[in-house]
């Protein structure tokens, strides 16, 4: 293919990206009035309910409890061990 010819595909190529990219942005305002009309506009995320934020609370309470308890056994866990050991070191009468 000639040079000539080579360069104009790509300035043709470069031509339509912009095109593109001015149409687009022309034609915006007019898409976010349409969404608005039809109502098919993306939905804001609502805020935590008290509902929800209970829950959350109540979960983190739930791990943290959870956690302490798996500590207050391993502590008995270890202490009955170490009574244990005790009670067997000791000799026999």
């Amino acid at each position: 293919m000639s040079k000539h010819f080579e360069d104009a595909r790509y300035y043709l190529g470069r031509a339509a990206e912009h095109a593109k990219a001015g149409i687009k942005e022309e034609l915006e305002p007019l898409q976010d009035r349409v969404s608005k009309l039809v109502g098919d506009e993306p939905e804001e995320e609502p805020e935590p309910s008290r509902l929800d934020k209970l829950q959350a609370d109540l979960k983190e309470l739930e791990e943290r409890a959870e956690g302490e308890a798996r500590e207050a056994v391993t502590s008995a866990r270890e202490r009955i061990e170490a009574y244990r050991g005790r009670k067997d070191e000791k000799p026999s009468e």
